[in-house]
C-alpha cells in the first residue's frame, strides 16, 4: 500500500510540474475562478466566473496580475475565451477525440489556481459520463464528465486531464457530496472555443420571455380558480423580442411547442433550437381559459 501511495504522490507532483504553468488564476481571491492556457495568449474558462469584459489573470509564478480581455463568451454552454499575454507558457495538450474513450473508472487529475492563490492538483476517477447541469444562460449543458477529484471554491474553469496531461474537460460545477462536473473537451467544445477565439458571436434563437416552471404554473392557476394544466407560465415578455412581436403576454401559459407538450423548460429550449434563427415556432398558448396557437418568428 505504501508503494501505491508513493506512486500516486509522484504522479501528482509530475502533473503539477508539467501542467502547473498552464493553469491560471482569475480575479483576486477565492470568489472568482481558474483558467487553462489552450494556445499562445489564449485562456479557456467558465463563463460564470467572469464579470464584464476585462479580468485580472495571474500566471503561475508571476508577481503581478496581467490584464486579460474577454474575446468571447457562450453563456449557454458556460465557456469563455480570454486573450492575455502568456509569456511563452506551453498550452495544455488537447485532442478532442480522447473524450469518447473516457468512462467510469478513468483516472484523472484536476487542477486549479483559485483566484490566483496558488496551484491545486488533486487526483480522482471519472464516476459517470453524460451528466448535465444548467448553464448561466438557462440552457442545460449535456454530456458532462462527473469525477471525484476534489476541488476548492474558485476552481471553476480549471482543467481536467488524463494521466498523460491531456485535456479531458473543463471543471465547472461542484455537486453536493463533493463530486465535480466537467464540460467535456470534445469536438463540439473545440469548435465553440475556436469560434470564440476568433471573436465570432454565438447566435442562437431566442423567444424573449421569462418563465415559471410547471409546478409554479399549476399553483398560480389554481389560486385564481382556473383549471390546472401543465405548461410554462410567462412571467415577463421583452417587448422587442420575437415573443413580444407575436403578442405573447405576461400570464400566458405555454402548453405546447412545435406540437410537443411542454413538460419542462428544456423541452422549450430544444424546440427553439430545432427551429433555428430563421424559422418559425408554433406555440400552444392558454390565456385564461382560452387556448390558441401563436406563430413566433425567431431571430
Amino acid at each position: 500500500m505504501t508503494h501505491v501511495l508513493e506512486d500516486i504522490g509522484r504522479a501528482v507532483g509530475q502533473a503539477a510540474e508539467k501542467l502547473g504553468p498552464a493553469v491560471v488564476g482569475l480575479g483576486r481571491g477565492w470568489g472568482r475562478g481558474s483558467g487553462v492556457v489552450i494556445a499562445p495568449d489564449t485562456v479557456l474558462t467558465n463563463a460564470h466566473v467572469l464579470r464584464g469584459d476585462e479580468v485580472a489573470v495571474r500566471l503561475a509564478g508571476a508577481a503581478e496580475t496581467a490584464h486579460g480581455r474577454v474575446a468571447g463568451v457562450d453563456a449557454d454552454f458556460d465557456i469563455a475565451v480570454i486573450r492575455v499575454q502568456t509569456d511563452g507558457v506551453e498550452p495544455v495538450a488537447w485532442d478532442p477525440d480522447l473524450v469518447s474513450s473516457v468512462g467510469a473508472g478513468t483516472p484523472v487529475f484536476a487542477l486549479a489556481d483559485p483566484g490566483g492563490r496558488g496551484l491545486r492538483v488533486t487526483v480522482g476517477f471519472v464516476t459517470a459520463t453524460n451528466r448535465s447541469f444548467r448553464g448561466p444562460g438557462g440552457r442545460r449543458v449535456r454530456g458532462s464528465l462527473e469525477h471525484s477529484a476534489p476541488l476548492p471554491r474558485g476552481a471553476s474553469g480549471g482543467p481536467l486531464v488524463d494521466l498523460e496531461g491531456r485535456l479531458l474537460g473543463l471543471n465547472a460545477i461542484r455537486l453536493e457530496g463533493g463530486l465535480i462536473l466537467a464540460i467535456p473537451a470534445d469536438q463540439a467544445l473545440r469548435r465553440r472555443v475556436d469560434a470564440l477565439a476568433r471573436g465570432e458571436a454565438t447566435e442562437r434563437p431566442r423567444l424573449g420571455v421569462a418563465l415559471a416552471p410547471p409546478r409554479a404554473a399549476r399553483k398560480l392557476r389554481a389560486a385564481v380558480g382556473l383549471p390546472e394544466r401543465d405548461g410554462l407560465l410567462v412571467r415577463g415578455v421583452d417587448s422587442d423580442s420575437p415573443a413580444g412581436s407575436a403578442g405573447l403576454e405576461r400570464g400566458d401559459l405555454l402548453v405546447t411547442a412545435g406540437g410537443r407538450p411542454l413538460e419542462s423548460v428544456d423541452t422549450l429550449f430544444d424546440a427553439v433550437e430545432a427551429v433555428g434563427t430563421s424559422g418559425t415556432l408554433i406555440l400552444g398558448v392558454l390565456r385564461g381559459a382560452d387556448e390558441r396557437e401563436v406563430t413566433v418568428g425567431l431571430s
